[in-house]
């Protein structure tokens, strides 16, 4: 994930804001007017919703965002732009329409159903003179930005007319528009450089049933040559991601848990154009995607990611190089903060681990069968060479961590200066340390900040020592 921290794109999100409103409450009793629900309410919450959910994802990975859009001249109204200030998003292309409702959906939630929810918008089509005016504002600036989003929820503000303005302006100054549609007319988003439709929504626009290889290729074709994409693209839920360019791609989803869906697409279409916007290849970002996706569907409402979340995630599915697996003091304590606040249990086992063999790896893959994330810390050469000696370590701290890295049981390598690890263990506060069967009825470093010690017998007969003399003929 460092190339992507490397460059700030900047993304412009057009189409349909609003306001998610949420009135939380507990319910006991019925009402003596009529037969229904009293509910208590206890708080309040607002979240940006439509396209706002893709400007969310967007700041969450660390995108410079700017937001064009129609809203009405109303409360809801001054309230949004409050919202996407308070977030540092740039709303002076937001137009304001005299007599337009700015969108609003209130729900009411009792004991975690939703009981009820009401809205009050405008969802007939943007005036012209609205229409004018935004791409009088975009075309001011169209060429600082890398990328445009084009997030429909069929609210009024992305017409027909709109949307061939914008993608043509965009294509005179060599932007990408990348399209969220909605309805199943996708011609007014022709000359687009790809839509994110799934398939439900492809299956409509092309009246292609999507049920196997050979017809998902066929409704991207028809997609690709009749919208005129640079790339047909298709998300598939579990199914993951399928692209065609010259030919069909199909890239697997990676999610491991599922808890909810919501946002899920927004979160898709918001990675995509970040990855892009960093000039990765449309391989790349949709596998970028597909990881951003499987760490939003592990999380409940309609959530966000951060390129942290999904280096962590990728760890966790051992996809990614070993260097990603390799953290500071620093790093591994932001790691740790989160994992935690998932309610994850951490398990810290350390050593010198210099010549790796087969005692180490069924040490280790015990350590990790005991939580959820397996932390290791590495003796640093220094340390190893007063530990054991000056002919030692064999192998160099750096090789020792890159091949500890690779191990499927080990989720992240923390190398360390001092003799024991008593420092790190007070930092990550581990709830399970795992020794090795030497220390029974010995005192353990670190004991005090962890919930548990774990002692793991080793291997009759295998160690490094002994792989040392016996490379020297010095083994009896």
């Amino acid at each position: 994930m460092n190339a992507f921290k490397n460059y700030i794109p900047k993304i412009l999100v057009i189409g349909d804001l609003m306001i998610d409103h949420y009135l939380w409450g507990s319910c006991e009793r019925i009402s003596p007017e009529a037969p229904v629900q009293v509910v208590d309410i206890a708080k309040e919450t607002t979240l940006l919703g439509g396209a706002g959910n893709v400007i969310n994802n967007l700041k969450a990975l660390g995108a410079d965002v700017s937001v064009c859009s129609v809203i009405g001249d109303d409360d809801n109204g001054v309230e949004l732009k409050e919202m996407l200030s308070a977030i540092s998003v740039d709303s002076s292309n937001i137009i304001v329409q005299k007599g337009r409702n700015t969108s609003k959906k209130s729900r009411i939630i009792a004991v975690s159903q939703q009981i009820l929810r009401y809205d009050k918008e405008s969802k007939d089509e943007i005036k012209e003179e609205s229409t004018f005016k935004i791409i009088e504002s975009i075309t001011k600036n169209i060429a600082s930005f890398d990328t445009l989003i084009l997030s429909d929820y069929g609210k009024g503000v992305l017409t027909a007319s709109l949307c061939q303005s914008v993608i043509t302006l965009a294509n005179e100054n060599g932007v990408k528009v990348l399209v969220d549609p909605k309805g199943n007319d996708f011609s007014k988003y022709r000359g687009a450089y790809l839509l994110t439709p799934n398939k439900k929504e492809a299956m409509l626009a092309t009246n292609i049933d999507i049920k196997d290889d050979e017809s998902l290729e066929a409704a991207l074709v028809k997609l690709k040559d009749e919208v005129n994409l640079n790339i047909s693209l298709i998300t598939l839920s579990e199914g993951g991601i399928a692209t065609y360019e010259n030919e069909l791609k199909r890239f697997a989803t990676v999610a491991k848990e599922v808890f909810d869906v919501t946002g899920a697409g927004d979160t898709v279409i918001a990675s995509i154009a970040f990855a892009l916007s960093t000039s990765k290849s449309i391989e790349d970002a949709a596998s970028f995607a597909n990881l951003a996706a499987g760490v939003v569907v592990g999380k409940l409402g309609s959530a966000t990611v951060t390129l942290d979340e999904i280096e962590e995630y990728e760890a966790t599915l051992h996809k990614s190089t070993s260097d990603a697996h390799i953290k500071s003091f620093e790093d591994i304590n932001k790691i740790v903060e989160r994992y935690r606040a998932n309610g994850k249990k951490i398990v810290f086992t350390n050593g010198c681990f210099d010549i790796l063999h087969v005692g180490h790896v069924k040490y280790l893959q015990e350590a990790k069968s005991f939580g959820d994330v397996l932390i290791v810390g590495l003796n640093s050469d220094a340390s190893v060479s007063r530990l054991k000696g000056p002919n030692r370590p064999v192998n160099l701290a750096e090789d020792r961590a890159y091949i500890l890295a690779a191990l499927e049981a080990v989720d992240f390598v923390v190398p360390f200066e001092d003799d024991t690890p008593y420092e790190l263990i007070k930092m990550i506060k581990p709830y399970t340390l795992v020794k090795g069967g030497d220390y029974e009825g010995k005192d353990v470093v670190g004991t005090e900040f962890a919930c548990e010690l774990k002692l793991v017998g080793f291997v009759d007969g295998k160690s490094t020592t002994k792989t040392i003399q016996k490379i020297q003929g010095t083994s009896c």
